[in-house]
Parts: C-alpha cells; structure tokens; sequence
C-alpha cells in the first residue's frame, strides 16, 4: 500500500512517518503544503491520503476518489473539516486521529492557571520594565469551582488532574461518565455557568453544538469568570465573548482555538495583513489568552497522531474494521 501525505511536518512528523513505513511496511510520499485540487495530483498511485485539519470539499474528495484514492485519515481527532457524507456516498471510508489526553489536559489546565494569574499582562508589563504589583493581583485555583462542560476522554482526565488542586468540579455532558462522579458534581450547563469561576470547554465539533456558548450563556456566567477553551473555536460565539469581555462582566478567557482560524494555524504569517478581525481584537485585550491551537503538540500526542492515522489507512486498504474510523 502507499499513503500520500499532505501538509506533513518535517521538523517532527516525517520521522514518525518514516519509521512507521518501516515497522508497518506500506510506501509513502509527502508533501508540507495543504492539499488543494491543483497539488491533488500527488495522490496519484496511492490508495491512502493523510491530512491534517484542512477543509476537504466534495470537489477534492471527487478528485482523489478518481485518482484511486479509497481511504482519507486527518492527524486530528476532529473531523468536522471534512465532508463526511460526501466521502460516504463515494465510497471512501474516513478515519481521524486519537492520542492520549493528558496533552490537551495539561495544556487547559496551564490556561487556567494563566489566566487566575494574569500572566499575559503581567509578562507584557514586565517586557517595558514595569515590575510594580499594582492591578497584577490573582487567584487561587483552590479556591476556585470550575466547570468541565464535556466528560469525554480529555474532560475527564482534566477533572482527574484538577482534583489535585482541591477546587470544587462541576461537570455536564449529555452522557455521564461513572468515573467522573467521583470527583465531579454533574449538573446542568446553566447550573455550571451560574455557579463556576472557571468554564472550560472539551465538547466535540458537531454541529449541534455550534455557538453552545453565546450571549445568553455568557449572561448566566458569575461575574469575573473565566473562559478556556482548547477544543473548537466553533463552540463559542465570539463576537458574544469580546463583548462580555468589554462590557467587564467576564473577567477574561484562556483560548486555544478561536472561530474562523482556518488559513493561521499552522503557519508563518507573520509579514501578512491578517483578515481576522476576532483574531486581532481578542489579542489585544490584556486579560485573554490566545494561543495557536496547539494544545496537543507533544511528541508523544504527535507520535500518536501518525500512527493512529496510519493503522486507520493500513485497515481501510485491507477491508478491516478500526476504531479510528468515523462512523
């Protein structure tokens, strides 16, 4: 089997994938730029494509599907870049990355601890020589409820890790997880907007959960909290956000991922004029953090991230049953 690659990164993902080629034996070629129905040809003789998370159409999906392509995977755990009913109806099955949570989890919990802390503002006053204290004051995570709106694999393992701090856990998902119980409280999201300081987000990108967190949920928010989210942009409305930021009600937000942040990430973009207006307003509020959707970028979650995608590939080319497969 051969598998084509697109926006692979040389500087860490090659490496897995060359010793993946090696221990799994399967061929393959790559390419770091993102795949566009003019480079579609470089799939040609491959019956696997990799991808990361770029917006795959159903005109591109026709075009490998004609080039012989059967199976398409993205180094992501979300699939929600990818016209999954189209792949269907053409016959080419889908599989999407998994890794471990910890990654994610620890990175949330580090935007948790930025944010009590101040540590944007206080960092970009350092770099002037301004090391006074005044307006710096921050707050014990302790001290702190947080509310985990998603118990899936990485919102369960944050509330693991947050037990640690001894802070109060809240938690809502539609489908309660036993093990969670015993260190989460689950309630209803508007129960855990009016009662958290913090709110973090770890739901999946469905559609049905576009905008869960607008207006009318940051109204029911306690004054001065805070939001984190490092799982989509799309859950949050953030139009909504800057203006319960400017408004004072919200005391800031921790984000790792912003709406619309399709052609940023991950890339060198920095001799352009951005359009991204969210983007460039959020940034310059001193009490939000945005970082470049890169919760996840640990060598072991990279490593993971091939790989998962990859046995995806290998089973789809030999007919079998994988649990990477989007379904």
């Amino acid at each position: 089997m051969k598998i084509f690659a697109f926006a692979l990164r040389p500087f860490d993902e090659l490496e897995y994938l060359d010793a993946l080629s090696r221990e799994l034996g399967f061929d393959y070629d790559w390419t770091p730029d993102y795949p566009t129905l003019e480079n579609a040809h470089l799939a040609a003789g491959s019956q696997g494509v990799n991808i990361i998370t770029n917006p795959m159409t159903p005109e591109l999906l026709d075009a490998y599907r004609d080039l012989g392509v059967t199976g398409l995977a993205t180094r992501s755990i979300g699939y929600d870049h990818i016209d999954i009913e189209h792949a269907r109806a053409i016959g080419m099955r889908v599989g999407h990355a998994a890794y471990p949570p910890e990654g994610v989890a620890d990175y949330t919990i580090m935007l948790m601890l930025m944010a009590l802390r101040r540590a944007k503002f206080v960092f970009r006053q350092v770099a002037v020589q301004d090391f006074s204290l005044a307006g710096k004051i921050g707050r014990d995570l302790k001290s702190c409820t947080v509310g985990v709106v998603g118990t899936g694999a990485i919102g369960s393992c944050v509330i693991r890790q947050l037990a640690g701090f001894g802070c109060r856990i809240l938690a809502c998902d539609p489908f309660p997880k036993d093990a969670a119980r015993a260190q989460a409280t689950y309630v209803d999201l508007d129960t855990l907007l009016a009662e958290s300081d913090i709110v973090t987000l770890h739901a999946p990108g469905l559609p049905e959960n576009h905008h869960m967190i607008g207006a009318e949920q940051f109204a029911r928010m306690k004054e001065g909290a805070l939001l984190v989210n490092a799982a989509r942009g799309m859950l949050v409305d953030t139009g909504a956000l800057v203006d319960a930021i400017e408004s004072g009600h919200l005391g800031g937000a921790a984000l790792d991922t912003i709406e619309h942040e399709a052609g940023l990430y991950y890339l060198d973009r920095t001799r352009d004029v951005l359009p991204n207006r969210d983007r460039a307003i959020l940034d310059a509020l001193p009490n939000v953090i945005v970082s470049p959707h890169m919760a996840f970028y640990t060598a072991c979650d990279v490593e993971a991230m091939v790989r998962t995608t990859v046995e995806a590939l290998l089973a789809f080319d030999r007919g079998e049953a994988t649990p990477y497969e989007v379904l």
